[in-house]
């Protein structure tokens, strides 16, 4: 195990590799360099003034709330859209659930390898995503690293209510989130509780330029060690869910640490969560945090994750040259 969690520490250094050097290489600019430096801010700040009216021009078509936020890692470079709106997350917050275990696993008080026995009652609805309780109909027992796999990369809500229940529950993700300096994310609930009742999601929320925040957490390696930092990396790295979110536009093989968040459809026909986070890696090597939430839209599926997809794509555009 430690060896693996080595091999993921060098995953996760080589993955922010361009945010280490750029204090040195400041600290030693000449007057030339200060003023190339000062060029590119400005093409930047104009840059993300033309992407602001992209970015707007894309979200009508949801015909609903989309927030929005993207931040260039390296430079500070953003853009935003709504983004200090409250956004129903649904699986998004799996990230910050995963984290405050991780956060626990660093303390010595959960090892990745103790057995969790998952039990039929700890099961979710059917309509509710959950490959743990599909595959294994009276129950399973797992590591707390298979549960983590299945929670962030899979998004399996009965991973992510007996990982919560593990933390100490939705106050302990609050404290960790708090202890953390990451304001306006909320988790309130299990997935169980949420897919009870159509109102409950909206009570565990975020806003775009939070979850703007975490994600900045990770990649600066900050609230969890470099070994647990580079399991969360891997494992949103590896999420298969969303193909035509984040990474439906851009280049095969783009590397894109993420996660997906998606509600049902109401009677009247309105979807109130498809999201999708993440960090994606541009073709230039800087790297881009991006928030996107669209909520309550009566678009079809195909709309919603096309206007993910089409921001994304426009931001790549934008910063990847």
């Amino acid at each position: 195990m430690k060896r693996i969690l080595s091999a993921y520490a060098l995953m996760a250094a080589s993955f922010i590799t361009a945010c280490t050097g750029s204090t040195t290489a400041t600290q030693n600019a000449n007057r030339a360099g200060n003023t190339a430096n000062s060029e590119a801010a400005k093409t930047d700040e104009k840059g993300s003034g033309e992407l602001q009216a992209q970015i707007e021009q894309i979200a009508a078509a949801a015909r609903g709330r989309v927030g929005v936020q993207a931040v260039l890692l390296e430079t500070g470079a953003s853009a935003a859209l709504n983004s200090k709106e409250h956004f129903p997350m649904q699986s998004v917050y799996k990230v910050p659930i995963g984290m405050a275990v991780l956060a626990q696993v660093d303390a010595g008080k959960i090892k990745l390898e103790q057995r969790v026995r998952v039990e039929k009652s700890d099961y979710l609805k059917k309509e509710q995503h959950s490959p743990i309780r599909d595959r294994n109909p009276d129950g399973v027992e797992l590591s707390v690293a298979e549960l983590l796999r299945f929670a962030v990369s899979e998004s399996d809500g009965v991973a992510s209510d007996v990982l919560l229940r593990l933390a100490g529950g939705a106050e302990a993700v609050g404290k960790y989130l708090s202890e953390l300096k990451v304001s306006d994310i909320i988790v309130a609930n299990t997935e169980k509780e949420i897919g009870q009742d159509w109102q409950t999601q909206y009570r565990n929320w975020a806003s775009p330029e939070a979850a703007i925040q975490l994600l900045r957490a990770i990649y600066e390696r900050r609230g969890l060690s470099e070994q647990s930092n580079a399991l969360l990396l891997k494992f949103m790295t590896e999420s298969p869910t969303g193909p035509k979110r984040l990474k439906g536009l851009l280049p095969k093989g783009a590397v894109v640490a993420h996660k997906t968040g998606t509600s049902g459809v109401n009677s009247s026909g309105i979807n109130a969560a498809t999201n999708d986070i993440g960090i994606i890696t541009l073709p230039n090597g800087r790297h881009v945090a991006i928030a996107v939430f669209v909520s309550d839209s009566p678009a079809d599926e195909a709309t919603r994750e096309a206007v993910i997809a089409k921001i994304a794509k426009a931001v790549w555009d934008k910063w990847g040259s």
